[in-house]
């Protein structure tokens, strides 16, 4: 089992920036991915980055490339999330998701559908005001 535990979210106007953090606890050397998912009410919640292979392979999707940027540090169990430049669209609370198990290796899988990741966090809320 993987517990995660999310923290950064805040309210920031259009193109200020939040870090958000995911910390892993428990079994996490059996992860094979990480990733950032995020939702708004009446909506699917929607991939927004992935890592895999040590940090070697990343995704994104595209309405955040060039603006987010996901990262890891395996010593601290933690996967972040740089938000750069960030827009009112991106108000929604932001998950962290864990371990893809129908994925044996990172290259050409792009980030994925949410429910294919096996442990989720609680969420945290961004709230971007124009």
């Amino acid at each position: 089992q993987v517990q995660l535990a999310e923290s950064g979210g805040g309210s920031v106007q259009t193109g200020g920036s939040l870090r958000l953090s995911c910390v892993g606890s428990g079994d996490t050397d059996s992860v094979n991915s990480m990733a950032w998912f995020r939702q708004v009410p009446g909506k699917e919640r929607e991939g927004v980055a992935a890592i895999y292979s040590g940090g070697g392979i990343t995704y994104y999707a595209d309405s955040v490339k060039g603006r987010f940027t996901i990262s890891q540090d395996n010593a601290k169990n933690t996967v972040y999330l740089q938000m750069n430049g960030l827009k009112p669209e991106d108000t929604a609370m932001y998950y962290c998701a864990a371990d893809r198990p129908t994925v044996v290796a990172g290259i050409g899988v792009g980030i994925g559908e949410s429910w294919e990741y096996k442990y989720w966090g609680q969420g945290t809320q961004v709230t971007v005001s124009s």
